[in-house]
């Protein structure tokens, strides 16, 4: 009950600039989260859906592999589905490879969605933590100069105490927001390489089949 009564008092103390930054951190946590789930779940998928059509096009069952690329909306179904779609028509290995390129540039976007929001939120909380003190510390010294002087040193150190209130939750708000900013690039950036690596596998066992069938394949 007194860690309550202390974090609304802290709350309370740090005036009107405390609510944007509160309004920052539920914006913030909501990308974190949903970027968290979509990117985890999008992992598992492209998992999955890799361990199914990579048998297929290594046996060459080209149209059933089409077919089942086709129907999925998992992102490496999408660029392998490009490849597949090319396989008939290309005549060069670079013809496949710049359709499956293509693919993998549609996709960046949806995987990258919002992440960048994250650092810029946690900017944004800083810097109304930073103004709210600002604006709190000239209240301050406006409202000491019309005091008694036995009085000016104590009411200044009051006031210039409640004014930090918004630059400690500024940066409290915006430390986890970059952190998760951080995790959720490697997380993305760890997407991104085993798509490019599993068009790689894709192109290699499409056009070196006997050599595909030796390496294996553990796509992304």
């Amino acid at each position: 009950m007194e860690i309550y009564t202390a974090i609304v008092g802290f709350f309370q103390e740090g005036g009107v600039f405390m609510y944007p930054i509160v309004i920052v951190l539920v914006v913030g946590a909501a990308i974190a989260i949903e970027r968290w789930v979509y990117l985890s779940a999008a992992g598992v998928s492209n998992r999955k859906l890799w361990q199914q059509l990579m048998p297929m096009v290594q046996s060459g069952k080209y149209a059933e592999a089409m077919n089942l690329a086709g129907r999925s909306k998992v992102a490496i179904g999408n660029i392998l589905a490009y490849g597949l779609s090319r396989l008939g028509t290309a005549r060069r290995r670079d013809d496949i490879e710049k359709a499956m390129e293509e693919s993998l540039l549609e996709t960046l976007p949806r995987i990258e969605k919002r992440t960048h929001y994250l650092a810029t939120f946690a900017n944004i909380a800083t810097l109304l933590g930073l103004l709210g003190t600002i604006i709190g510390l000239i209240r301050a010294f406006t409202a000491v100069a019309a005091a008694n002087p036995a009085e000016k040193a104590d009411m200044l150190s009051a006031s210039i105490s409640v004014a930090m209130n918004t630059t400690a939750f500024g940066l409290m708000v915006a430390i986890p927001l970059l952190l998760a900013h951080t995790v959720l690039q490697s997380k993305t950036t760890e997407i991104v390489d085993s798509l490019e690596m599993a068009a790689v596998k894709f192109l290699n066992a499409v056009t070196d089949p006997a050599q595909s069938r030796q390496t294996g394949a553990t796509g992304g």
